[in-house]
């Protein structure tokens, strides 16, 4: 099996790209780095259903610590950008190079994310961010994938079911909630 570090935001979202790359011989490792997202309580919840749903699977899990104002900091002057804009980019590229030194770290060639399965984020910044990871950190590869497609946003709702996960209504930033409720 090929190894992946898979960065995940939730366990939504992961499911149905776990299941896939399991059976199409890849061996993900599940990185859970989101310190967007808010409040903590929402990250603990978010957090857990992640490691319940790679524990059920025998998938290594990997936490990182929430450093929510690490993540102020890093996107700091554009708290007012729309969602889908740049601080949205600046927050990938923030989690995706967490991910590339941690795929690193590990001993594994190449990252994705789960990110790029979300409908409510734009690919293309995705992949700028992957890359631009990938980039700063030498010996990883980002492996720009459209997780939307070949059926897996239909699985991955048949999963959410299954599993009774948890399913948040907004990204995860309290920036979002903010648009959210507009």
């Amino acid at each position: 099996m090929i190894p992946v570090l898979l960065h995940a935001c939730c366990a939504p979202c992961s499911s149905a790209i776990v299941e896939w790359m399991l059976q199409n011989d890849y061996a993900p490792t599940i990185y859970y780095y989101n310190p967007n997202i808010y409040p903590l309580e929402e990250y603990e919840i978010r957090k857990a259903e992640s490691k319940r749903h790679a524990e059920g699977l025998g998938i290594t899990w990997i936490d990182d610590d929430w450093r929510h104002d690490d993540w102020l900091c890093a996107i700091h002057g554009l708290e007012d950008e729309p969602e889908r804009g740049g601080r949205c980019l600046r927050c990938f590229e923030l989690r995706l190079t967490a991910a590339a030194r941690k795929a690193v770290e590990l001993g594994i060639d190449t990252f994705t994310t789960t990110l790029a399965s979300s409908r409510w984020k734009r690919l293309d910044q995705i992949e700028q961010a992957g890359h631009a990871a990938e980039a700063a950190v030498p010996g990883s590869h980002f492996w720009a994938r459209n997780w939307r497609k070949g059926g897996l946003q239909e699985r991955r709702n048949q999963l959410l079911r299954q599993y009774a996960f948890y399913n948040q209504r907004y990204c995860g930033c309290e920036f979002s909630i903010t648009e959210k409720c507009k």
